[in-house]
């Protein structure tokens, strides 16, 4: 019994912020949902709606936290506090509320409060505008996330091989320089012949917005903490690395966002149900931190890099108008995460 009360205390100690957080945005969900939907019947679907969303981005979002733990163990205690404060902010409303009102508000000729307007007078004609965007999102997220993972894969620093018949090849393949944003731009003209030719031209700039948001991020990096240094392992370019955890959760979360229509459509529902995720993977990155689980487990972080993979080849296919289940995409990621700790645990 004691046992059990102490691991009670320090799942608390761990998750306190984000059980309380989670209370707060049901609690939400229930009131946007009694206002909005109308009675008591609206409340208890936008609760249920809210809890779904946040269960389902936890589990779905284990690699970002793993990318997340690599980066911020790197940063300074200032870095850090700003990540799990003002970086909060960001993913829940930002991300998550803001952005979508710019996007449909950039792409219409309403004004911005017309916008909001709509996300409570018209919530069908919001998310069709906002589903219409999804090759932009998937053109700029996806060309993003290749480079963060060919760049993991063909680091000439990179020692650890997890799947060693096909990570080594890709060491060799990384002697040439900045051969990664070569393939990633081969990769994008690929697809770009697949997507359908009205939106080529618009997978085409987005992804090259994705490629040029991850040189910059990654330049001010080495301008920020010197000359050829890695932004994640440069605790003195802390903003460079901040940025670049805000970025990557953006193109982690925004397709997640659209998916997310297909369980309500109440964007301030999915915003509080999306952002119960976003709370427990700060707080998961945080654990791994501090439990040094990225060293504990060899091959975690190759896991995690294979997952981003993953997603960034859903993001592309998605822009060819193949339909990948969120689900499905999810689920690569967690059994690619699954492996990588199981191969760990049986690691010499």
């Amino acid at each position: 019994m004691g046992s059990y009360i102490v691991s009670v205390a320090k799942f608390i100690n761990r998750f306190g912020e984000s059980l309380a957080f989670t209370v707060l945005a049901l609690a939400g969900s229930f009131f946007v949902g009694w206002k909005m939907e109308g009675g008591l019947d609206g409340a208890v679907a936008a609760l249920f709606s809210a809890a779904i969303l946040g269960v389902l981005e936890t589990s779905l979002s284990f690699d970002n936290a793993v990318v997340n733990a690599r980066i911020l163990s790197g940063m300074n205690h200032f870095w850090r506090t700003m990540f799990l404060t003002v970086g909060i902010v960001i993913a829940v409303f930002g991300m998550r509320i803001v952005f979508p009102l710019v996007i449909v508000w950039a792409v219409g000729d309403r004004s911005f409060w017309d916008v909001v307007g709509l996300t409570w007078k018209a919530p069908k004609e919001f998310q069709n505008i906002l589903v219409a965007q999804h090759v932009k999102v998937a053109g700029f997220g996806g060309a993003f996330l290749w480079m963060v993972f060919f760049h993991f894969f063909m680091d000439q620093a990179k020692e650890s091989h997890w799947l060693g018949w096909i990570e080594r090849p890709l060491v060799r393949v990384g002697r040439m320089d900045t051969v990664w944003i070569a393939t990633t731009m081969g990769l994008v003209f690929l697809f770009r012949g697949l997507v359908p030719h009205h939106e080529a031209g618009t997978f085409l700039a987005s992804a090259m917005a994705g490629v040029l948001t991850y040189l910059l991020v990654e330049g001010l990096g080495d301008l920020l903490g010197g000359h050829g240094q890695d932004v994640a392992k440069t605790a003195s370019a802390g903003l460079a690395s901040f940025l670049y955890l805000e970025v990557l959760d953006a193109s982690f979360s925004f397709d997640g966002v659209i998916g997310a229509f297909a369980i309500t459509d109440n964007l301030f529902v999915i915003a509080l149900g999306l952002g119960i995720g976003a709370v427990f993977v700060r707080s998961l990155t945080v654990l791994m931190v501090d439990t040094g689980a990225l060293a504990r487990f060899a091959y975690l972080e190759h896991g995690a890099f294979w997952a981003i993979g993953a997603l960034a080849l859903v993001l592309f296919l998605s822009a060819t108008g193949v339909k990948v289940p969120e689900v499905v995409s999810g689920s690569m990621g967690l059994v690619l995460i699954l492996a990588s700790l199981w191969s760990s645990r049986k690691a010499p």
